[in-house]
């Protein structure tokens, strides 16, 4: 049991690593003619840039699959990216980008800080003046109190 909870706590880990550096490198690089319809104001509720939750979605479910006949590695992966997804939507797509406004603008100071730094990684409209690629990890001074607006 304890090995499978570390497995999951491991790809949700993994995921925010790998989330960070496919989002500096690749989306803010080769794939930023995709992910730019992030960075611009969008007509409608769906964007371009959400082909990467398919993705990434995709990866859940094949490991969910894999795995679930007799639970072994893979489902606790799959269940460790589909928990990263949900608590991204939640977060980003729900509190920061109020895409689906079911909560307010959070006022916890470690979801302030979040919200905080990707108001910076939004600040730029180009591939490569951005800051802050990672959701759940930023830097501290976004955690400061009196660095919020």
């Amino acid at each position: 049991m304890w090995t499978n909870i570390l497995i999951t706590i491991g790809a949700f880990i993994g995921m925010e690593m790998a989330s960070w550096a496919i989002h500096k490198y690749l989306m803010h690089g080769p794939l930023w003619n995709i992910h730019k319809t992030h960075h611009t104001k969008n007509e409608g509720y769906f964007e371009l840039n959400d082909i990467f939750s398919v993705f990434f979605g995709s990866c859940a479910i094949a490991g969910i699959y894999f795995g679930v006949a007799d639970f072994s590695w893979p489902f606790f992966v799959g269940l460790g990216i589909s928990i990263y997804g949900l608590a991204y939507f939640i977060l980003h797509d729900m509190m920061i980008h109020r895409r689906v406004k079911a909560f307010s603008r959070p006022k916890n100071t470690y979801l302030r800080g979040i919200a905080d730094a990707h108001r910076d990684h939004h600040k730029s409209r180009f591939r490569d003046d951005s800051v802050c690629f990672g959701l759940f990890v930023v830097p501290m001074k976004y955690f400061n109190s009196k660095t919020h607006d």
